[in-house]
């Protein structure tokens, strides 16, 4: 038995608190009253015996007035305005005999005869509830009348329906009554896990959506990616899990799922890559490297998916070597492969912007799997508009999944947009745990109580953890400021400039005066007269947290550095919450542009000595200076010229200083796709090994003329990939840069792509230090003999990667530098 709770003192453990709920001056509060979309959860610590197994005896139980059960205290609005702060006293009892669960209520100074202020519901208990349960004593609730909408759900569980439209019948539908109802019964019967939702507007704060990667919620739609933004994937899934089918009695649920959706190129000349509707185990993350064709769900060295086990339906833009021959775009349906089982001609060219309406449903009778769309202003008669696929899901798919979108982007762009969402399915499941709920021995009822106060326990440290992080976050944010200026200050070297001198010198960081846009700010010529020089100046993006974090490590890393090499630092500014370096100015740009944009093309020598000026300055940053730094994002566009074509490597803003003595470290990813070493992708530990592979794909770039990821013939293929397979068939001469009409040193192109493929070896055991790497481009060693085929790394691939901070990708080998 339960003793009453005249006083809830929030250092007494009667009471277990989840959420928003805590106990304050003697009561429990269960929200402040101007945060909406909350949930406040409080409960009895004791498990309590409902019904004993071995005698079928069910208990009665009274939630007695005395113990002031419930206290709701409504603001006041045109609904509730009669009872406003006034407590009702409520009596909760069911009878094991009659099966009859009844509830009544009064007011303390506003009751009013003629409102009906009782309910009952038959219903045996036994049948509907574990024998342990946990049971609510008080609740005050305060809720505004604007927050209605967080308790009108709809439930398909019978028992809730029936509950529900008996307080409809008795006229108390939109009263404070319905909330009560929801609330207590929430805590002690045990959730029902048929899924049924509608979504017609997307917020911000509707936290039945999850987001992962690019995707987020704007104006009411969700924006997958931003137009322009190469190898991005976006993902968004319904926040629960859902259950597909009932291991106990082999039952397999229905489901129809609509949705309205677009893609957009904005006149751009190819699509890339598409939008998919998918189901994956329950929990599943973005695969990394899974980009492009791969459409977010398949890692690039591997044809089935990195999740397990995944069904989807693809509207496919883009053309890869595993898509159906002669089909430009499809729709297909995919069973855990990147190849579709059945597919049919889609022309997406024709509905760029149209919204498509989508209807995909699956009967677990016929086991038939089946999608169709239409467009609002586009559609085509003559155009199949409908796709179907047998299958069994129970097969397919794990019990439980998750439902939802991804898109994917690779070398050409295009923007995707989900408009609205609609979801049902026909399963319904009690889950309980990860245990049965029905014959739980008693030791087990206590285990899953345990279990709750765990979690509870867990959630509440995670929070607190998080807010001191972030508090923490924030003061050494200010610290780290304040030492770079006291310790820069003090040196000789780069010098502090105000905002006003930088705002001066750029002509009000003028359109005409940029060069180039990254990831993380704009870069701008400018005019110092106090120094008489030209210099190059990167404005950090006011709203880039991630900016303003490489802000502070290059500032740190760079200023340290002297390098013929290596991009000089002239000064820096933080005033104003602005974020902005000062460089020397690179009369030639950067490297990538001469490569890949529409300048006259390098010659054979100056491309060599840019490849040794390079190597040059990575030797400095590996093995000569005090401390060894990992630059971690070594890439054509970071390569800068001067006006003699001297190499200036630049963009220190991922940089890591570590120990010479000390092997790879875990930084978290971050670098630019098409660069990144296969282990350091699945790892995330970053090493010299990994800045050597990013240092021979450049190599590979400045040989072919060539990205590191580049089409042929409408595929996408990797640059390594790409040149090993000439170099197995002997015809490595075939991948020289066509603009340099064979007006090379033969030697020194062969050394130069060998060693480039020797550096981007997918083992990194098997790749050679920066100085072996010079020791062979100077020809004071032979050059290695690799093996024919290109070899397949050995690591194995985890399937979540695990970081130590905040990921930090880009995707264009077109990032203009500074």
């Amino acid at each position: 038995m339960i003793d009453s709770i005249p006083r809830f003192d929030p250092n007494a453990n009667d009471m277990l608190y989840q959420g928003d709920a805590a106990a304050s001056v003697g009561a429990i509060e269960f929200n402040k009253i101007n945060y909406l979309c909350r949930v406040g959860w409080a409960r009895c610590a004791e498990s309590v015996r409902l019904w004993d197994s071995n005698t079928g005896k069910l208990s009665d139980f009274i939630i007695l007035s005395v113990m002031h059960v419930a206290s709701l205290y409504w603001l006041l609005s045109i609904v509730h305005s009669f009872h406003s702060d006034d407590p009702a006293d409520v009596l909760i009892t069911d009878n094991a005999t009659t099966k009859n669960l009844s509830m009544s209520w009064s007011y303390k100074k506003t009751n009013n005869p003629k409102e009906n202020s009782s309910l009952s519901y038959q219903i045996d208990l036994m049948k509907v509830l574990p024998k342990w349960l946990k049971f609510l004593h008080q609740v005050i609730i305060k809720i505004p009348a604007s927050l209605y909408s967080v308790f009108r759900i709809p439930f398909s569980a019978e028992l809730h329906l029936s509950l529900l439209s008996l307080a409809m019948a008795a006229g108390l539908y939109n009263s404070f009554y319905l909330p009560f109802i929801f609330a207590f019964f929430l805590l002690v019967f045990p959730s029902v896990n048929s899924v049924n939702f509608q979504i017609s507007r997307f917020e911000p704060n509707d936290d039945r959506i999850l987001y992962q990667g690019e995707a987020s919620p704007s104006d009411g739609i969700i924006k997958f990616n931003s137009l322009g933004n190469l190898f991005r994937v976006g993902w968004v899934t319904y926040a629960n899990r859902v259950p597909l089918w009932e291991p106990k009695t082999g039952k397999l649920s229905d489901f129809s799922t609509r949705f309205a959706f677009s893609i957009n190129i904005n006149n751009l000349s190819d699509y890339g890559h598409g939008f998919v509707f998918f189901l994956a185990p329950a929990g599943s993350q973005i695969p990394p490297n899974s980009a492009a064709g791969r459409l977010g769900l398949f890692n690039t060295s591997q044809w089935v998916s990195t999740l397990g086990q995944v069904v989807l339906v693809e509207f496919d833009t883009n053309k890869n070597s595993w898509d159906p021959d002669q089909l430009d775009n499809h729709v297909g349906i995919n069973n855990n492969s990147i190849v579709s089982a059945v597919y049919t001609r889609w022309n997406a060219s024709i509905h760029n912007g149209d919204t498509a309406d989508v209807l995909i449903t699956y009967n677990a009778t016929t086991k038939n799997l089946s999608a169709s769309w239409s467009y609002r202003a586009t559609n085509n008669p003559q155009e199949n508009s409908s796709l179907s696929y047998q299958i069994d899901l129970m097969k397919a798919l794990p019990e439980w999944v998750m439902v939802g979108f991804s898109a994917a982007t690779g070398v050409s762009t295009e923007q995707h947009i989900l408009q609205s969402w609609e979801f049902n399915s026909t399963l319904e499941r009690e889950e309980t745990g990860r245990t049965t709920a029905r014959n739980v021995k008693i030791v087990e009822g206590t285990v899953v109580a345990l279990g709750v106060l765990v979690a509870g326990t867990v959630i509440t440290l995670i929070i607190f953890r998080q807010r001191k992080k972030n508090m923490k976050r924030k003061t050494e944010g200010t610290g780290n400021l304040t030492s770079i200026n006291d310790d820069l200050e003090r040196r000789a070297g780069p010098r502090r400039f105000s905002y006003s001198d930088l705002v001066s010198a750029t002509n009000n960081f003028s359109e005409q005066r940029k060069l180039g846009e990254g990831g993380f700010g704009a870069v701008y010529r400018g005019y110092l007269p106090d120094l008489d020089m030209v210099v190059a100046v990167k404005r950090i993006s006011r709203g880039s947290k991630q900016g303003k974090k490489e802000y502070v490590t290059e500032v740190k890393v760079i200023s340290q550095l002297r390098h013929r090499n290596l991009v000089q630092l002239i000064g820096w500014c933080h005033d104003r919450s602005e974020f902005i370096l000062v460089y020397e100015f690179m009369p030639n740009g950067s490297l990538d542009f001469h490569l890949f944009g529409q300048k006259s093309p390098l010659s054979w020598p100056v491309r060599y000595k840019i490849s040794l000026g390079l190597a040059s300055a990575l030797l400095y940053l590996h093995e000569e200076w005090e401390q060894c730094v990992v630059h971690r994002d070594i890439k054509s566009s970071n390569v800068m010229l001067d006006s003699s074509f001297n190499v200036k490597l630049g963009d220190f803003g991922l940089a890591r200083l570590m120990d010479h003595e000390l092997g790879p470290k875990t930084t978290g990813l971050a670098g630019t796709l098409g660069y990144l070493a296969p282990e350091y992708v699945s790892t995330g530990r970053a090493s010299k090994e990994s800045d050597v592979y990013s240092f021979g794909v450049v190599l590979l770039e400045i040989a072919t003329g060539r990205k590191s990821i580049h089409r042929i013939e409408n595929f996408e293929m990797g640059l390594v990939a790409w040149v090993w397979d000439l170099y197995g068939q002997g015809k490595l001469p075939l991948a020289v840069d066509e603009k340099l009409n064979k007006e090379v040193d033969e030697k020194q192109v062969e050394y130069l792509m060998i060693v480039g493929l020797w550096c981007a070896h997918p083992d990194c055991c098997s790749r050679p230090s920066i100085r072996q790497a010079i020791q062979v481009l100077n020809f004071d060693i032979e050059k290695p003999n690799l093996p024919m085929e290109m070899p397949v790394p050995t690591y194995l691939v985890p399937t979540q990667l695990v970081t130590s901070e905040e990921p930090s990708l880009t995707n264009s080998s077109m990032e203009v530098g500074r």
